[in-house]
């Protein structure tokens, strides 16, 4: 098989142990695993030191799954490997990468249906449409996610309030379970892997092809509208006042502003240009004309952007950037621009590599999601707390969101607050006591969290948050499923296993 190829100098024949009680497989594939290697967390908070297997065919994956099952190996996914937390490592087990099972198979123009392998990226799905004028119908705020890990995780972006999550925008897959049944599944046909696979973080088999419906745009620009606001009440009326008439929304809270400045910050509202406004259209469609610059202001390398940030990641430093990052926000508050589609979308690509300025440390994302009646006084509730522990998140972003069908599901009928957080050894135990603070501040109030962002989640917490009918049906279908449980992560163990 191909994964033979991917030998290290000093990789080992992986033989079977001798097990009376099992009946010898006669076709067992023959896996030959590559010596251990750091796989580590997009946050850089944890990893794990293990073998990886790089299948770029079905029928590699199948057989990985039979020699997983053979073998009592545990198998945890991983795609772009853009979870912030431990949502795609394994430190018992193999780690297989989807990245190299990427093509693009189909589309039609005329229903804007993409056929593609689960490993293609964001990246690919609209570098691929853009030129045909079509879009992804939801993307996150870094193009380097795979198809697949998007599923799993069911991602949401800056206008989940207008369209809901990735999965309501897929029309079927193809889906290979440890047992080594595929099933085809759409929201009528095996309705409930269908609805469970999306947003069942990996733990329940492995996405094959998938098709989903692209977004027809008439425009290679969108127009967007820049807005200040002064607390958390002006965001929060800003967004309830125009989330009816925008495609997207995302603010930029100062997480340092306090008393009647706590929530200040920036608002971005973008609608999408509609047929016939845009003289430029189609040529704003060209690749050329939406990749992201290289060069800050034509001449600095942007992969050395961290460097220049580095010196200002300490409290006192990042207090300053946010704060002039606000002010900066009156010069061109309310006055309308355009911006090309991957610029506006894909921020934290923006600077490549800026999460490298949290070293010698690491960070954590900490993403909550508040119903709307209660997120207001939530979200000021946790930023306090923040300064009185005097642990300030150095970057938090606000969105809206409406509820959606998955087993599994995130979202709620309000709000989320991503806040990122510098952490060290030395400052780790600090850290995680907050964010357990944290959690009780958001279960109070009725919320949830989000597995491709966590690193902190106790055991018991999502008995807390999820309908207990929901994980009564989740644990079910994974044992249905994966009755030798070959799939683990090491985020699963912690929170299911522990």
């Amino acid at each position: 098989m191909a994964v033979k190829k991917q030998i290290a100098k000093k990789a080992k024949k992986q033989t079977p142990k001798a097990n009376p009680a099992k009946k010898k497989l006669v076709n067992l594939p023959e896996v030959i695993l590559p010596s251990p290697e750091k796989v580590e967390a997009w946050g850089m908070n944890s990893f794990s030191m293990s073998s990886v297997l790089k299948p770029t065919s079905e029928k590699e994956i199948e057989e990985i799954f039979q020699y997983a099952a053979y073998t009592d190996t545990k198998i945890a996914f991983r795609g772009g490997g853009c979870s912030y937390g431990d949502a795609a490592i394994n430190s018992e087990g193999i780690v297989v990468d989807l990245s190299n099972y990427n093509k693009i198979i189909d589309f039609d123009p005329k229903s804007g249906i993409l056929t593609a392998e689960s490993g293609v990226t964001i990246k690919q799905l609209w570098e691929f449409g853009i030129e045909k004028s079509f879009w992804p119908p939801v993307v996150s705020g870094t193009m380097f996610p795979t198809l697949g890990g998007a599923l799993s995780m069911n991602i949401h972006g800056k206008n989940n309030f207008a369209v809901g999550t990735i999965g309501e925008h897929i029309q079927e897959f193809t889906f290979l379970t440890p047992k080594g049944n595929i099933l085809n599944c759409s929201p009528k046909k095996n309705q409930d892997v269908f609805y469970s696979a999306i947003s069942g973080f990996g733990m329940l088999g492995c996405f094959l092809e998938v098709k989903i419906k692209m977004k027809k745009i008439y425009s290679g620009k969108m127009k967007v509208w820049p807005v200040v606001t002064r607390n958390f009440q002006e965001m929060f009326d800003y967004f309830e006042a125009e989330y009816k008439n925008s495609d997207y929304l995302v603010g930029w809270v100062d997480a340092f502003g306090s008393g009647k400045n706590l929530g200040r910050g920036l608002i971005h509202k973008s609608i999408n240009l509609p047929k016939g406004e845009d003289p430029d259209f189609p040529d704003n469609c060209k690749l050329e004309n939406q990749d992201l610059p290289t060069r800050f202001l034509g001449i600095i390398p942007k992969s050395w952007m961290w460097v220049f940030m580095k010196p200002f990641s300490f409290p006192l430093g990042m207090r300053i950037v946010n704060y002039l990052k606000y002010l900066s926000g009156f010069l061109s508050n309310n006055k309308p621009y355009t911006q090309g589609h991957a610029e506006y979308s894909f921020l934290l690509d923006y600077v490549p590599n800026w999460k490298y300025m949290y070293k010698p440390g690491y960070m954590i994302q900490y993403q909550s999601f508040i119903p709307k009646e209660n997120a207001q006084e939530a979200f000021e509730e946790i930023f306090a707390l923040c300064q009185k522990r005097k642990i300030v998140s150095w970057l938090a972003v606000f969105k809206k969101h409406k509820p959606d069908p998955f087993l599994l599901t995130h979202s709620v009928d309000g709000y989320s607050m991503a806040m990122d957080f510098p952490a060290s050894d030395r400052t780790r135990e600090k850290v995680w006591a907050l964010a357990y603070e944290m959690d009780e501040i958001v279960l109070k109030y009725g919320g949830k969290f989000y597995f491709a962002k966590d690193a902190t989640l106790r055991p018991g917490i999502p008995e807390r948050f999820f309908p207990k009918e929901n994980l009564k049906k989740f644990h079910a279908l994974k044992k249905k499923l994966d009755p030798k449980s070959i799939l683990q992560t090491d985020l699963y163990k912690r929170i299911f296993l522990n």
